[in-house]
Formats: C-alpha cells, structure tokens, sequence
C-alpha cells in the first residue's frame, strides 16, 4: 500500500506499509546490510528509511503556533472577541441603570457575558501540544462555560415570557418576577454539566494519545476522551438547552415590547444550533489536528454567534440611538 492523500510530501522518505493476510505489519529495518537474515524492529517513535537500513524520526503532529497558521488566526480571533466582549460588559456597567439594561434582566447579562468571555479563553487550552492536564481541562471548561452561558440564556427568555404574562391585571404570573427564577433556573441547569463532568473526571477522565496507526511515518499526538459516553451526553445536554431556549425564544419573539429580546436570542440559538449541526459529523470524520480545529472553530463561530445576535443591537441602541432608551419611550410603546 503506498502513501497517499494529504500527507504524502512529508512522507516522501517514508517506506510502504507491509500486508499480509489483511494484517498491517511493523516494517523491519536490517542491522547491516540489505537482504540479512538478521533484522530488528524500529522504535515506536521511528520509522525505517527508504533503504531499510536505518530508523528515522517520525513526523510529529499537533495543533501548534509554529506550524499551523491557522492556529495563530484563531488566537487573534480569540483575543480580539474577548476585548469586545469586555468593551460591551463596560458599556453594560455605564449604562447599568437605563430601560435597556435592566429590560431583560442585567444580571443575567453579566453572567453570560462572563461565561462567554471564559469560553473565548479556553481555546487556547486547545492549541499546542497536549498533554493530560490539558486534555481534560480543555473539555470539562468548554462544557462547563458554555452551559452556564445557554443556562443564561434559557433564563432570560423564561423571564420574558413571565413578563409579558404578568402584565394582565391579577396575573398568577407575578409572584414569579424578581431573581430567585432565574438564578434558579441558572443553577439547576449548569449543576447537571459541573456533575456529568465530575463524574467524568473520576471515573473515565482524557488523557494524552499517541495515534501511530492512522498514518505511516507519522505520530498524531491528541487526547483521548476517556469516556465517549460523557463527552456526547455534554454536547447532547448543550443542545438541549439550545432547542429549548429557540423553541421557548420563537414563541414569544412577537411580545409587544420595544426592549423584547426574543427575537434576537431565536437567532442565536439558530446560529449555534447551526454551528454545532455541521461541526459534529466534521469532528466525526476528521483525525489529529483537523479534529481540534473544528471544534475550536465551533466554540469561536457559536460564542461570536451568541455575542453578537444578543448584545450587538443592545450596544447599538445604547450608543447609537439614545433618545429610545427611556422610561417615557419604554411606556409609549410597550403595547
């Protein structure tokens, strides 16, 4: 069988694997010369030459800044999403006390601007060479930040629907206004994740991998998920909490309310439900450094996506529009 596909160029010193009755065979290299009777084995982290008659190096493969321009590109976007995020959680602070603001509950805000500011960070626990703390810290943070950032979500979209509810006079809605639902709601949704991924970390936690059998000549070093199980119900629980704020959030997108948010949290949930869809099958189907570029450029396309459907037309009528973002326009045109 001979070397193909992508990886052909760096594998051009790199001898064909052997066949025999469908088993693939460690190649030989000879101690002295071709055709001796006498051979040994290349370490694990060789391979032999094309005259088989020494061991060489093989390539070593990861995610990394030297090599991979697309690591750097995703570091910038990392970091240029967490300077604006930060620029829209100082413009949430200054303007603490307006309609706009306090509309849609502000605490809920700053929470799922912080997660969502954590969960641009820990992508750089994806790049570089991984090693066993970084495997398990880069999955159970993901999963972690991100549920309490759709927790968040779920929240405010609950909470908007309560509001328009207990508008009508003697409304069995209003005795659930205030905080206690929402951080309630917060709590209980991001405590099964911190859970799944305790269990997770005890029980079946990732560790660092060393995959010499995908391509000849070549070591892939990547994490292993530990348990498969765990990391899709993580996913799977994520999905869930974002079918259920889109659903949640489409009904209730029409509310009479100038500051109503519901439609703009449909269409981040769109957008992440959207990412997540395509990018599944793509982790599936790809190996060693392409698998962590698809998911790093899910949690970056998915957290961008949620940054900017809900936040992005809160900043612009806060900065760009200030004659709505009053009490007296907030009762004209509430109906």
């Amino acid at each position: 069988m001979s070397t193909t596909g992508p990886y052909a160029s760096k594998l051009r010193t790199v001898q064909s694997v052997y066949e025999r009755k469908g088993q693939l065979l460690q190649p030989t290299v000879y101690e002295s010369e071709q055709d001796s009777e006498n051979c040994q084995k290349c370490p694990d982290d060789e391979w032999p030459n094309e005259e088989k008659d020494k061991c060489i190096p093989r390539i070593v493969e990861f995610l990394s800044y030297k090599k991979d321009t697309i690591a750097t590109v995703f570091s910038l976007v990392s970091l240029i999403s967490f300077i604006l995020t930060i620029y829209i959680t100082r413009i949430f602070v200054l303007f603490w006390d307006t309609p706009i603001v306090k509309a849609n509950n502000r605490n809920l805000s700053f929470i799922l601007l912080i997660s969502l500011k954590l969960s641009l960070l820990f992508v750089y626990l994806f790049i570089g060479r991984p090693v066993d703390i970084t495997c398990m810290l880069r999955q159970i943070s993901f999963g972690i930040t991100f549920t309490v950032a759709l927790s968040s979500v779920l929240a405010k979209t609950i909470m908007v629907y309560i509001a328009f509810k207990a508008t009508r006079p003697g409304s069995y809605w209003k005795k659930w206004l205030g905080v206690t639902l929402p951080n309630s709601v917060v709590l209980t949704c991001s405590s099964v994740q911190v859970l799944t991924g305790a269990l997770w970390m005890s029980v079946s936690p990732p560790f660092q991998e060393y995959d010499r059998d995908s391509y000849p000549g070549m070591t892939i070093i990547q994490c292993n998920e530990g348990s498969v199980f765990a990391f899709y119900f993580m996913l799977g629980y994520m999905g869930f909490l974002a079918a259920v704020s889109f659903g949640l959030a489409f009904m209730v997108r029409t509310l009479p309310d100038i500051f109503n948010e519901a439609k703009y949290i449909t269409f981040s949930m769109l957008v992440f439900c959207s990412v997540w869809v395509c990018a599944i099958p793509a982790y599936l189907s790809s190996k060693g450094k392409n698998t962590v570029t698809v998911e790093i450029f899910a949690i970056l396309a998915s957290g961008i996506g949620i940054l900017s459907c809900i936040f992005f037309p809160k900043c612009y009528n806060i900065l760009l529009r200030p004659e709505i973002n009053n009490k007296r326009q907030l009762l004209e045109k509430r109906y």
